[in-house]
């Protein structure tokens, strides 16, 4: 069963995407980002290049041929996305994915606005009903939430 964890309060979710991806890749593991649309993966593709200076995270587009050979692969919610890895799924989109279950871990970035909080109360419900363990955590201040 998936392992679910919610960033709350987020000031900048690309951001916090970048460093999680970042300090994941440098852990070994293989991440996907689910971008809500073509405009925030082109945003995330410039970021990871640009993000910390002293680190390196190749990353590709989920169509691209070095997919299953890139740590960090990148698609947009509503396009295909055969997955070369299902071990952590970055979900920037509004709903959840429809194959979040075969991931090990999935993390939800939560923006501080309402438009953003709406919808994540939503994804929240819709794994607690599915009896996935949640975990929450408060961005800003880099502690789990009670």
């Amino acid at each position: 069963m998936s392992r679910i964890q919610f960033y709350h309060n987020t000031e900048d979710p690309l951001a916090l995407a970048c460093e999680l991806t970042t300090r994941a890749v440098a852990g070994g593991r293989r991440v996907a980002l689910r971008m809500s649309d073509a405009d925030a993966a082109r945003r995330i593709d410039q970021l990871l290049w640009s993000f910390d200076q002293l680190a390196f995270v190749p990353h590709v587009a989920v169509d691209s041929p070095l997919a299953g050979e890139t740590p960090v692969v990148i698609a947009v919610a509503g396009a295909p996305a055969p997955w070369p890895e299902h071990d952590l799924l970055f979900n920037l989109a509004e709903d959840v994915a429809a194959d979040f279950a075969e991931f090990r871990t999935v993390v939800e970035i939560v923006g501080r606005d309402e438009a953003s909080k709406q919808p994540a109360r939503a994804r929240w419900m819709h794994y607690k009903q599915a009896g996935h363990p949640l975990k929450a955590f408060d961005s800003e201040r880099r502690e789990a939430i009670a």
